[in-house]
């Protein structure tokens, strides 16, 4: 069996974090064979460039590594060319679908990583001592602009106002302000259409009956910037939108079950499945663990684990970044046979 690199890649990054994705994309690209085109987004180009300019003077062949700046035309132009035998690509769920079905009649190789609406889940007997650091950590990662945020809080009906209590009072003491003074916990969002959509959702959150628990308005921290307070919500019922849908700001919805059964039905009512986090007793929680339908899963606490495949279920996207998976996605199998 041999196992040959796919051939040359397209490799997408997204605005939000820029270097670490394109960094687990290009190096299980280059460590399989593959020459690649890097299309950074316009809100966030310099860490391909950077990385090019890095490869080049490292003795990396001209033409291993090639960077093209592109709006939407150019972007899609990219995806068509049949030259690209492989197209890897994160951002959002409707750039991705399109993807899909532009690389699809010329059966190109395809990896999409499309976001999240992930769900922590705190068991009956869960140490919150233990849960609500990495919960302040991971449910908020630049500013809620991050696809694995645990931006659904599950919890035993019979903790709910300990588990909000506790989790509120954390929040409200996070400094907003500009991201390069070193005591600042939460920065801006992007631009006007990130703030417009986070803010949007908050109000239709109001309307559909939620309670603002902390949070909830836009932040004049600076006179320039688009801040919006860390905002969670109670009484949150699994219809409204600010329970199923991506909102990459920082809102955070607390919902209760009665029973773990009741529990995975919420974690798995969505149309995500990406990443996910129990809190309590490990035996229990790996049970329930193997019931999520979501393709990370983190038990007593979270972390950023290179080694490990990362990708989701649904529409969180196709195929697995970073670990042996990662490597895989840019190679082809090869069975070669000697008939006796």
């Amino acid at each position: 069996m041999l196992s040959e690199p796919v051939g040359p890649a397209a490799i997408i990054i997204p605005w939000n974090a820029a270097f670490p994705i394109l960094m687990t994309k290009l190096s299980a690209a280059l460590a399989a064979g593959c020459t690649c085109v890097i299309k950074p987004s316009p809100e966030s180009p310099l860490d391909a460039y950077l990385v090019a300019q890095c490869a080049m003077e490292a003795g990396i062949p001209p033409g291993v590594i090639n960077v093209v700046l592109a709006d939407a035309e150019g972007s899609a132009r990219l995806v068509a060319d049949r030259r690209m035998v492989k197209v890897s690509f994160t951002g959002s769920v409707g750039t991705g679908k399109r993807i899909a079905v532009v690389v699809a009649p010329r059966m190109g190789r395809l990896t999409l990583e499309m976001g999240g609406k992930s769900a922590a889940i705190i068991l009956d007997d869960a140490d919150l001592k233990q849960a609500m650091p990495t919960l302040e950590r991971f449910t908020m990662p630049f500013s809620g602009q991050f696809c694995f945020a645990q931006t659904r809080i599950l919890v035993p009906r019979s903790r709910e106002a300990e588990v909000v209590d506790t989790y509120a009072s954390r929040l409200s003491t996070l400094k907003i302000g500009n991201p390069w003074e070193p005591d600042t916990h939460v920065g801006p969002l992007l631009n006007a259409a990130q703030f417009e959509k986070a803010v949007a959702y908050i109000s239709q959150g109001l309307r559909d009956g939620a309670e603002v628990v902390t949070g909830g308005v836009p932040d004049k921290v600076l006179s320039s910037g688009h801040f919006v307070e860390p905002t969670v919500f109670r009484n949150v019922a699994r219809e409204m939108s600010i329970a199923r849908e991506e909102i990459f700001g920082p809102v955070v919805t607390v919902q209760t079950f009665e029973d773990i059964d009741e529990a995975v039905a919420i974690a798995n009512d969505t149309d995500f499945g990406l990443s996910g986090s129990i809190f309590g007793n490990p035996a229990t929680a790996f049970e329930i663990a193997r019931r999520i339908r979501t393709g990370q899963v983190h038990i007593n606490g979270m972390e950023l684990a290179p080694s490990a495949p990362f990708g989701g279920f649904k529409d969180s996207g196709i195929g697995r970044e970073g670990g042996p998976e990662g490597l895989a996605a840019f190679l082809e199998t090869k069975a070669v046979l000697f008939p006796s």
